[in-house]
């Protein structure tokens, strides 16, 4: 019987106000679809990519995976590191393996996260930067380590 692992760690933070893009995976894609199906369920704007965002998400997923440790690390300053603009940030992390490791796996663990939730419904927020990077981390030889984060 195969282990799946899910793992959650949500942040928020205040940004003061204040670019190429990269052309997301399919996984990614995904999520973001997920996320917004979700969203369209609670009559809430859709989440756009947003470039600042999407090179902080992949530098924190990378990190993460690179030092096999799971935590929001600086995000305050990974906000201002990359150029995010707002009034207010949100970061929602997670890392599985197998169906827990799927966008939807995410987004339902999400869900059920009081923390994850208010990011994923927070009415302000219509950006995001999505990353999910597969490698090795905690002992799973292929594991999807994701950030999505967010701002308004």
């Amino acid at each position: 019987m195969r282990t799946v692992l899910l793992a959650l760690a949500a942040a928020l933070v205040l940004i003061p106000p204040a670019t190429a893009s990269i052309a997301p995976k399919r996984s990614e894609t995904a999520l973001l679809n997920q996320m917004n199906e979700l969203r369209a369920q609670y009559e809430l704007p859709p989440l756009t990519l947003d470039p600042h965002l999407e090179r902080a998400a992949r530098a924190h997923s990378r990190e993460m995976l690179a030092a096999n440790v799971f935590d929001h690390g600086a995000f305050a300053d990974r906000m201002f590191q990359f150029d995010v603009t707002g009034a207010v940030a949100g970061e929602n992390i997670a890392w599985g393996t197998g169906p827990r490791g799927s966008a939807q796996g995410i987004v339902l663990a999400w869900l059920a996260s009081p923390e994850h939730r208010a990011n994923l419904l927070r009415p302000s927020f219509t950006r995001v930067g999505v990353a999910d990077l597969v490698g090795p981390f905690q002992g799973y030889a292929r594991a999807h380590v994701v950030t999505a984060d967010f701002a308004d």
